[in-house]
């Protein structure tokens, strides 16, 4: 019993410097994917987010919500249509999107709320918080948008009031029209614009591998400069390729660090911000 009470001491006094590091600091974290649904998130990330917000930083969440869109689509009698990994989106499933990114959110919120966050949801067409222009990739994606402006007055104005922004991605145009938005350009365009600390991309691989099947190839650190290269050798490719362009994307504009997370390992956000290990890939300058 006392030794599992000084080995527990032991953990805390190796978090203590990291605490001091990164006190006041601001955190923006990406979480999307078939974890995310109508049940809302992991409790275990929704854990680190409460010690990061307890220990003195800033997190700011945006989620997606792809799969549950897709079952909410299909309820609605519609098949959801993808182009090049991309979600076509005409009139009738923006507004599928929104209700089903909407729903989410508030479960986000709640849950946060109840374990004692102070936590305030926000769509990203709200208060030009993203203002966007129509995807035009050559071929027509309907009301898909990029993150062409970022107003982050109000993420601040809560953030200064020790509040966890919780945001979904959709933006509007120039004209009031709403726009399906990927989210991890939501989550690096707004990274970038707070100069956050760090910018944390969940996802369900454990970071880059040079040899995908094989973890013991994982990079622990990477320059920007070499995931452009990685990218054009296809040691990154597919799935990988948008999430680690959002990462560098952040770093130059301004974010001190990119961290690709696996979500599934219990408590990964602890572990690599406030331990010795680290265990992703944390991109630099």
């Amino acid at each position: 019993m006392m030794e599992e009470a000084i080995r527990k001491s032991g953990v805390l006094i190796e978090a203590l410097p990291y605490i001091k590091k990164f006190f006041g600091k601001t955190v923006v974290i990406k979480y999307g994917g078939a974890a995310v649904d109508e049940k809302g998130i992991d409790q275990g990330i929704l854990q680190d987010i409460m010690f990061m917000n307890y220990a003195g930083m800033h997190p700011v969440v945006v989620h997606g919500g792809g799969p549950f869109i897709s079952k909410m689509m299909k309820k609605a009698g519609m098949e959801p249509k993808f182009i090049n990994g991309r979600r076509f989106t005409d009139e009738k499933s923006i507004k599928i999107i929104d209700k089903a990114l909407h729903t989410i959110n508030k479960k986000i919120v709640g849950e946060l709320k109840g374990m004692g966050a102070r936590a305030f949801g926000l769509s990203g067409s709200e208060n030009k918080l993203i203002t966007v222009k129509k995807l035009t990739p050559g071929y027509d994606l309907g009301f898909v948008g990029e993150v062409t402006a970022v107003d982050i007055t109000v993420v601040k104005r809560l953030l200064h009031d020790n509040m966890v922004p919780v945001i979904y991605p959709l933006g509007q145009d120039r004209n009031g029209e709403l726009y399906n938005v990927n989210a991890d350009d939501v989550a690096s365009a707004i990274a970038a614009k707070l100069k956050a600390e760090k910018f944390v991309l969940l996802t369900n691989v454990m970071g880059i591998m040079k040899d995908k099947n094989d973890p013991k190839t994982l990079f622990n650190t990477l320059k920007s400069s070499e995931v452009e290269r990685f990218i054009k050798d296809k040691i990154i490719d597919s799935g990988m390729i948008p999430k680690t362009e959002a990462c560098v994307r952040a770093i130059k504009g301004g974010v001190k660090k990119a961290h690709i997370l696996d979500a599934g390992i219990v408590h990964a956000m602890l572990l690599e911000i406030f331990t010795d290990m680290g265990i992703g890939t944390e991109i630099v300058k």
